[in-house]
């Protein structure tokens, strides 16, 4: 894989820390972004990433001097946050959504309480997606398959691989090295690469659900739009027809989640018994390259709204397949919204 060529902050002799500090500044203007997206997939959690770059900084920092030049600058910090990664994940478990450890709920029952001590599966928001291709005369078709391993369908998939797996198939077949770079960076072998790779795309298709297969079929702003109207209108007969029969949606923290649109319908009646669920204000924004809405909930005093959660939507043709709505201050927060 060629990359560009390295900027004067890097090439120029280095004058002790003063020049490290310059390089890894630089480094991490041309490559933050992009290793946070690495390390969100990795991990599964925007807040885990955040950490793991910024431990990745560190480390390059301190590492400075051992860097030969003998793989270019993306792939040194590409070995370093993918090992950063590793490390993270040899000790906690792996992000979940509710569906993976409960089954449905009883739409006609209140959802179970919140469990805070769950590590959920964050979104990421679009703004932080933006990635300027490192190659220049890479195909365009080729950026799409990126942001398709972006989707939370795919990023909840990929938690169930083992680390090791997980790491080469994101270098491999979303990154792009290939099987030589690819043991280089994780200091195995070629043909060690390969099986790993066997086998994770194996258990990946395995996870992967049957509408992560199917792209959008129609406007998906205009599905956003209808949805915003039936809402304000408590119309739950019209939010059940933008709905696929097989639909399901989710809430965590709590572990309820409800399957099939009519199971969907019976608790967004309950819901709508109730003036918060009536007052909820809803604003659209983007996330894993999903559409989505910034939920606002009125505050105490009834005269505000404040942040309440991010519903991401999966479509599937030209309905809604899945709604996925983070209740978290930390994921609002993430987004830059307003209030937030």
């Amino acid at each position: 894989m060629t990359s560009a060529p390295l900027p004067d902050a890097i090439t120029r002799p280095r004058a002790g820390e003063g020049h490290h500090k310059v390089a890894v500044e630089t480094l991490a203007a041309l490559h933050r972004r992009e290793l946070l997206v690495h390390c969100y997939r990795m991990l599964g959690g925007l807040e885990d990433a955040e950490d793991a770059v910024q431990e990745t900084l560190l480390k390059a920092w301190r590492r400075f001097d051992t860097f030969q030049g003998r793989s270019s600058v993306r792939a040194w910090l590409y070995r370093i946050a993918t090992n950063v990664c590793l490390d993270a994940l040899d000790r906690r478990a792996r992000r979940v959504l509710p569906a993976e450890i409960a089954g449905p709920a009883d739409p006609s029952q209140p959802p179970a309480p919140h469990e805070q001590d769950i590590l959920w599966l964050q979104p990421i928001p679009d703004t932080l997606l933006d990635l300027p291709d490192p190659d220049p005369a890479a195909d365009p078709a080729a950026s799409m398959v990126r942001r398709e391993h972006i989707e939370l369908a795919f990023v909840a998939a990929i938690q169930h691989l083992p680390a090791r797996q997980r790491a080469v198939l994101l270098l491999r077949e979303v990154i792009g090295y290939t099987a030589a770079e690819t043991a280089d960076l994780l200091d195995t072998s070629p043909p060690a690469v390969n099986s790993a790779l066997q086998r994770a795309r194996a258990l990946l298709g395995s996870r992967l659900p049957h509408h992560a297969l199917h792209r959008p079929s129609g406007d998906t702003a205009d599905l956003v739009r209808r949805y915003m109207q039936a809402w304000q209108a408590a119309d739950v007969t019209a939010l059940v027809a933008l709905l696929r029969a097989d639909c399901h949606m989710a809430m965590p923290p709590t572990p309820s989640w409800y399957q099939g649109r009519d199971n969907i319908g019976t608790y967004l009646r309950q819901l709508f018994t109730h003036p918060w669920g009536r007052h909820l204000e809803l604003v659209p924004t983007a996330a894993n390259r999903q559409p989505a809405l910034a939920v606002y909930t009125p505050a105490d005093d009834g005269n505000a709204h404040r942040p309440f959660a991010v519903k991401v939507f999966t479509v599937n043709g030209d309905r809604i397949s899945a709604i996925t709505g983070f209740v978290s201050p930390n994921v609002f927060a993430s987004f830059r919204l307003a209030g937030s």
